[in-house]
């Protein structure tokens, strides 16, 4: 039976403030006076430290992010940001802005829309970089130029990561017409297999390029593992299943569903860094049908426009990869061997 996890709870730490902010029923407790409060039904998760350094403007910031990932979202077809946030909600599906650093004038962290609940899908998720021009704070969401500016210059980025992530922004050439991936694996330990249970597919199970690949099993013991070196980040914060790994080739990589997943925070990593274990997390919406991990591949257009890019044609872990007649049933071929779902394959460097 598929496993269809709903977690709707509200997370609060010490550390991390999580405040749902659709309008609360009357037993629900008073937020602190001090506590942003963005427009009704965006979720924030904000550590107590980062809010005093933003001070009053932490409302102006998240409702620009807010506004900003709805502008980008598929899911929200244009609508004006309070339009767009109230048919989510009415779906069940939460817009999160997760500020995790600032400084002055700058703050940066992960804002995504969740995926819907009543079906396999992934989330749309953004990292983002703000700064204060002039008292008005102007976001960078990843994947457009003003967030490529940021990296160059915030305070927030740090030497290493600014050398990783100038490397993938400044690819300006149209990366969706390369079928080289520079090497990336699968995600997983070289010279181990896991089982191949869903081909080339659309990211969200639906619509768009088919990105994304499904594996399960294996001589692996579930281990999930980066496909490249690059910069790391859990799009759901500590505890969730989504990492996302930003390379210095021009792509990044996605991993869901993983449960135990190590925590990163725009942290550099190796390739095959231990990401989590194949699971059914659905931190961000979406439902899973027994454990695994649903692997995406992304690149930007010569716009800088982040998408989900096809995989047909492209080599991962020494595979390539082509489409099916639908979609979830396409096939990988290495050296005259053909791998279909249900097979076992073996990850390759080469």
């Amino acid at each position: 039976m598929p496993s269809k996890l709903s977690r709707r709870t509200t997370v609060a730490t010490l550390a991390l403030v999580t405040l749902l902010l659709a309008a609360p029923p009357a037993t629900a407790s008073t937020p602190p006076a001090d506590a942003v409060q963005p427009g009704a039904g965006v979720t924030v998760k904000l550590p107590a430290a980062v809010a005093g350094a933003l001070g009053a403007g932490g409302k102006s910031l998240v409702d620009t992010v807010a506004a900003g990932i709805l502008s980008r979202s598929h899911d929200a077809n244009g609508l004006a940001p309070a339009v767009a946030v109230g048919k989510l909600a009415a779906e069940g599906r939460r817009v999160v802005v997760d500020v995790r650093t600032a400084t002055a004038g700058w703050a940066r962290g992960v804002a995504y829309v969740e995926a819907p609940r009543t079906a396999e899908g992934s989330p749309e998720g953004w990292l983002y970089i703000a700064r204060n021009v002039n008292g008005h704070w102007v976001a960078g969401l990843e994947g457009d130029r003003t967030f490529a500016g940021y990296v160059a210059t915030s305070p927030l980025v740090g030497p290493a990561e600014r050398q990783t992530m100038t490397a993938y922004a400044d690819h300006k050439a149209n990366l969706a017409a390369v079928s080289n991936t520079g090497g990336l694996l699968l995600p997983w330990m070289p010279d181990y297999y896991m089982t191949l249970t869903g081909g080339p597919h659309a990211n969200d199970g639906a619509t768009g390029y088919w990105s994304s690949l499904d594996f399960s099993g294996g001589n692996a013991s579930g281990r999930v593992r980066s496909s490249g070196s690059g910069t790391a980040t859990s799009m759901c914060g500590a505890g969730g299943g989504w990492t996302r790994v930003i390379h210095p080739n021009g792509f990044s990589t996605d991993y869901y569903h993983m449960w135990n997943a190590t925590y990163y925070n725009a942290t550099a990593v190796g390739s095959s860094a231990l990401l989590g274990n194949i699971g059914t997390d659905t931190c961000a919406g979406g439902s899973a049908t027994g454990a695994h991990v649903h692997w995406s591949l992304r690149t930007y257009d010569a716009n800088y426009n982040g998408t989900y890019t096809w995989l047909n044609g492209r080599t991962i872990g020494g595979w390539t990869w082509w489409n099916g007649s639908s979609q979830y049933t396409g096939c990988a071929t290495r050296l005259g061997v053909t791998a279909c779902p249900g097979n076992d394959m073996y990850n390759r460097v080469s």
